[in-house]
């Protein structure tokens, strides 16, 4: 290379800053900025691999699948769901258990509840794993797939005229799943991160859809508003946020160099690996199949969709729509360790709907439905219970039960 020739050294340098911003999705795609040390140094890469393969082969979550359909969202982005029906249709009718919960007592529905899962930011439908097994069978659910995320079509308004991803738009997503699997009868929302607030996006902009047919919802690990705000446990100096800092310069590397991006994240799985642990719970002695379970999803997240949708969840703020939901049972639940939404913003959230059922889970993380799910699953057969839906409730409690006379 001549002394005036800097093609080779411009390419290097793209390749450091797509290798540190690959590394640093991870942390991103969970809500945190930069740096993390890499566990178990002195295990082999090969040996890692190995194992998460390993893994990946064995693991058994992420493997229920329903009956599949797709709804079209405004812009004709296909918009993949799974139904779980009843196994007994008379089941559903059942009368919910006779006691009182969130300040009411239980109401059996004239017709059968249809719960509706939402997923968070870089997951999947797949991420309501222990949920969806609790209540399969007991109660109709869905779960879908967030405009591209999981089988999800990529978001055609985003792909072909580059309209920016807004929380208000994956509301009216939720409208057109709902439309298109369950337009009649009585519902329960539930939402992880960031369908928590696409389920505030909906009571925005649809408040008599809430009034007339939603009777509880759950809010679990999620924000109103003020992400942008966020440190993700990194440091504020000299009053400035380090991370409000970072997280521009590495979005617009991940736009402008997504394919160099991509390639360095791969290169990187064994830090990324580390993040997601770090980032997605809040206990170090998580089954491994279980952290490499939240890191195949995440990683299924292509670099382009992990820029794309951060602008969304910063600008979101939802407060005042949080009103269409104080008739009903509702649950707010976060884990106490929650890096990316921390329990503060749970808090808020239950400081505006004052009947709601505040639950801080100690020791979890942001994925606290994989962490812990005993307790998620608890506090949500009380919202089923206080919503009418008395046998999927009490199908949860029985699972619940039995797990507990299997393990002594």
């Amino acid at each position: 290379m001549s002394e005036g020739d800097t093609t080779g050294v411009d390419a290097a340098g793209r390749w450091r800053g797509a290798g540190v911003a690959g590394a640093a999705i991870g942390i991103i795609a969970t809500g945190a900025a930069v740096g993390v040390a890499v566990e178990r140094l002195t295990v082999g890469r090969g040996m890692r691999r190995k194992a998460r393969l390993a893994l990946d082969a064995s693991a058994p979550y992420g493997t229920l699948r329903g009956t599949a359909g797709k709804a079209v969202a405004e812009d004709g982005t296909e918009l993949y769901y799974e139904v779980d029906e009843v196994d007994d249709p008379a089941a559903a009718d059942a009368p919910a258990p006779r006691r009182r919960l969130f300040g009411g007592a239980a109401r059996p529905q004239a017709e059968p509840v249809t719960v509706i899962f939402s997923h968070g930011y870089c997951l999947g439908q797949d991420a309501w794993h222990f949920q969806r097994s609790a209540l399969r069978g007991a109660v109709r659910t869905v779960f879908w797939d967030q405009r591209s995320h999981g089988r999800s079509a990529r978001g055609v308004a985003q792909r072909d005229r580059e309209t920016p991803v807004s929380i208000d738009l994956l509301g009216r997503d939720l409208k057109a799943v709902i439309d298109a699997a369950a337009p009649e009868g009585p519902l329960v929302l539930v939402g992880h991160s960031m369908g928590g607030m696409t389920m505030m996006a909906l009571a925005a902009q649809y408040p008599e859809l809430v009034a007339e047919r939603v009777v509880g919802a759950a809010f679990i690990g999620t924000s109103s508003g003020l992400i942008a705000e966020l440190t993700y446990g990194l440091p504020v100096v000299g009053g400035l946020n380090v991370a409000s800092r970072v997280l521009p310069g590495v979005f617009r590397l991940m736009t402008a160099q997504a394919a160099l991006v991509e390639r360095g994240r791969r290169a990187t799985a064994d830090l990324f690996a580390g993040l997601i642990k770090r980032y997605s719970f809040g206990s170090r002695d998580v089954d491994p199949a279980l952290a490499r379970f939240a890191e195949r999803l995440i990683e299924a997240t292509p670099v382009e969709i992990v820029a794309e949708f951060y602008p969304a969840l910063a600008a979101h703020d939802k407060v005042e729509a949080l009103c269409a939901f104080d008739h009903m049972p509702v649950l707010v639940l976060a884990g106490e360790r929650d890096l990316m939404t921390p329990s503060e913003h749970s808090e808020a959230i239950a400081a505006a709907l004052p009947d709601a059922e505040l639950v801080l889970v100690p020791g979890a993380g942001h994925l606290v439905m994989l962490e812990d799910p005993g307790t998620v699953d608890e506090h949500l057969a009380g919202v089923l219970a206080a919503a009418g839906a008395g046998e999927a409730a009490r199908g949860i409690e029985q699972r619940r039960a039995a797990g507990a006379r299997r393990h002594g």
